[in-house]
């Protein structure tokens, strides 16, 4: 880490993009830059970019393709700031920091950790974008997603935005009834042997050998008839034989997950939901 931090020090004449492009051939992470979309008139447009390195996604508006690019790099640079040493004069917030902040963030979110853990749901997970303006403004938009919900918070800083999208989440699951069971939703594994309903029925008298079978769209369509939701997660690196994997994950209690490989990432979610539909058909037989 030290090493990182003295090789990314500002020097003068280096713009943003060059620090992270820096930044990214060291950690071995390139930074992707992504045109969004165009707004204004032919004569005066308004470009906006997107930036992602790792797990940071962040983006830039300009009134050139370059500024949008600038603006989205130096909001890259302030996220990463903290986590890699990298040196950055950025604009600070004021009143971020102060106690009475700091008590409240920690409270609600740790109340609603606390939740999770006494109703064996699953934790919490934060993901946290962040938009600067052409004049420099900064606005941090965190997504907080439990189970099969989801709320988003807006703030100056990440830590403000982090409180507000936690905050409408303790609000929402208080307002549930009693009896309402946020983990898997409506989803009870115990159902699933005795279901009548139209997929489920045919998964239990489908052999799962059929040729040109869209495994994808049947777990698709039987995920929403009983209640539970898929996700997929496309991994990175390749297996020993050169091929694609993938997880699919169900918001099931407990979870369940399934890995699948294929000579390229559709084939290799095709084998992931093929895999789950076959845990499934066990399940509804056992």
């Amino acid at each position: 880490m030290a090493c990182l931090e003295r090789t990314m020090a500002v020097q003068d004449g280096k713009t943003p993009i060059q620090m992270l492009q820096e930044y990214g051939a060291l950690s071995g992470t390139p930074p992707v830059f992504e045109m969004l979309r165009t707004e204004g008139p032919a004569h005066l447009p308004h470009f906006i970019f997107s930036v992602k390195i790792g797990d940071v996604t962040c983006s830039g508006q300009g009134s050139s393709k370059k500024a949008a690019k600038h603006n989205a790099s130096e909001a890259a640079l302030n996220i990463l700031k903290g986590e890699a040493g990298v040196s950055f004069q950025v604009p600070k917030v004021e009143g971020s920091d102060s106690p009475k902040e700091q008590t409240n963030h920690s409270n609600i979110i740790g109340t609603l950790q606390e939740m999770a853990i006494q109703k064996g749901w699953r934790p919490p997970v934060y993901s946290a974008t962040v938009e600067v303006g052409p004049a420099g403004t900064w606005q941090y938009s965190v997504t907080c997603r439990m189970e099969t919900f989801e709320e988003i918070g807006n703030g100056r800083s990440k830590k403000e935005a982090k409180k507000l999208a936690a905050e409408k989440m303790v609000s929402k699951l208080k307002s549930l009834p009693e009896c309402f069971d946020i983990s898997g939703a409506k989803f009870k594994w115990e159902n699933l042997k005795n279901s009548a309903a139209e997929k489920i029925s045919l998964l239990k008298r489908t052999p799962l050998s059929l040729p040109n079978a869209n495994y994808e769209q049947m777990l698709s369509e039987l995920a929403q008839e009983q209640g539970f939701e898929v996700l997929y997660l496309d991994i990175d690196e390749l297996t020993v034989n050169g091929q694609y994997q993938c997880l699919a994950e169900l918001s099931t209690v407990p979870v369940v997950l399934c890995h699948g490989t294929g000579i390229s990432q559709g084939n290799a979610r095709e084998d992931a939901a093929h895999n789950v539909l076959q845990y499934l058909k066990i399940k509804a037989f056992k």
